[in-house]
């Protein structure tokens, strides 16, 4: 299925607002359900793109939710996936066959998590633990709370309770207080309420200012010394290049050498990510992690369509449609204050010009809209070229953040 449908996610939020993981699915224009062989295709791509042979698991931290049938419990593909980072989705109803519940019980032992959905609240007292270590509990209707509440007297210590749709901030204050442990909505593209700075602050205007010297190619000498005037960033750009993942020969310790060493392009890049990161309203990880994965995923899009060096601009369209919220400002107001090439403006404004598709078909992928299919096809991407690009972005984003 991976070679003519498309893979979208959804994130996973515990109390405290951190993404612990997302759930993965195939787009479904029609509402069908997928079949056995698509669920485990969705479980072979997956492995396949988001374990390395030498780096292992990709991911880091997070956590997979896969949908999943009793035929799967044994598959190979399944085996890739570390246990610890997996959890299989299964359908209540399945569990009155024994041998499901033989099988269930033989995946829980080898370490993969299983997530219940559908159960009954009469049935969330009973103990379910040697099945499930998550319960999947639906709200329906406007209050969130009362229906949390109930479940939360039902919760059994030895499992955690995953709610959905939670689609406020205010839904998710409460349910985090009554006691559930993970959380499903739309909250990625929701504005943390409750800080009332806007705009830009002292930190960001000097990333403003060294993103236009940037892109006036100014001097090393003249970038070094408004880097020197904020020691948080000079920390930050020396720690990043002394990282890792930067892979730089040996300890840098000097500005020069650090900006030199770099490049204006990968610093543009860079400056980008601080730019939203330093956010103070409005923010939330999972805002700005959804801001990076969008950035990066547009970029990867437009990788083998447009000429060479175009990708900057399309992170840079990714993660700025996003700033709006992450700066608690109308995106035109945005777009005064920070200087962008005109087709980033297009691409920002209306979707339009040149990268305005490949913005598209990311945030689609978030959305599990239905356009996905439809913009791919415009643009000529595959289904498999999008996934494998959505699966890349991911496994990128958490190297970023780490």
């Amino acid at each position: 299925m991976h070679q003519t449908n498309f893979i979208v996610r959804e994130p996973l939020l515990d109390p405290k607002q951190r993404v612990i993981g997302y759930e993965l699915s195939w787009q479904s224009n029609d509402g069908r359900v997928a079949t056995a062989q698509e669920l485990e295709d969705l479980v072979g791509i997956v492995a396949q793109h988001v374990v390395h042979a030498e780096q292992g698991w990709l991911l880091r931290d997070k956590i997979l939710f896969l949908d999943a049938v009793p035929e799967m419990l044994s598959l190979d593909a399944l085996h890739a996936l570390p246990p610890e980072h997996t959890v299989l989705t299964l359908n209540i109803r399945k569990l009155t066959d024994p041998d499901v519940r033989s099988a269930v019980a033989a995946v829980r032992v080898g370490g993969v998590g299983v997530s219940i959905r559908g159960a009954d609240i009469a049935l969330l007292g009973r103990n379910l633990s040697p099945y499930a270590s998550y319960l999947e509990v639906q709200f329906t209707g406007i209050d969130v709370v009362a229906q949390a509440r109930t479940y939360a007297a039902a919760k059994h210590a030895a499992m955690r309770m995953v709610g959905r749709p939670v689609a406020s901030w205010a839904d998710f204050d409460a349910c985090a207080a009554l006691g559930l442990d993970a959380f499903v909505g739309k909250l990625h593209l929701t504005p943390r309420p409750g800080n009332p700075v806007k705009g830009m602050n002292a930190t960001q205007s000097t990333i403003l200012q060294l993103m236009q010297m940037v892109q006036n190619n100014d001097d090393v000498p003249k970038i070094e010394n408004v880097l020197k005037r904020d020691p948080a960033l000079t920390y930050k750009l020396l720690k990043f290049i002394n990282s890792a993942g930067f892979g730089a020969a040996r300890e840098v310790q000097s500005l020069r050498q650090a900006i030199a060493l770099m490049g204006y392009a990968p610093l543009y890049r860079w400056l980008v990510l601080l730019l939203a990161t330093a956010s103070q309203s409005g923010y939330s990880p999972v805002l700005m992690e959804t801001a990076v994965i969008r950035g990066r995923l547009a970029e990867l899009l437009g990788e083998k369509k447009l000429a060479r060096g175009e990708g900057e601009n399309l992170f840079v369209a990714g993660m700025f449609s996003l700033l709006d919220r992450l700066l608690g400002l109308p995106m035109q107001e945005v777009l005064e204050t920070v200087p962008l090439p005109e087709e980033v403006v297009k691409a920002l404004l209306g979707r339009n010009g040149i990268y305005g598709p490949y913005l598209a078909l990311a945030e689609a992928c978030e959305l599990s809209s239905s356009l996905v299919s439809s913009l791919a096809a415009s643009l000529d991407i595959s289904p498999l070229d999008v996934n494998k690009a959505h699966l890349s972005a991911l496994a990128w984003a958490q190297s970023v953040a780490a």
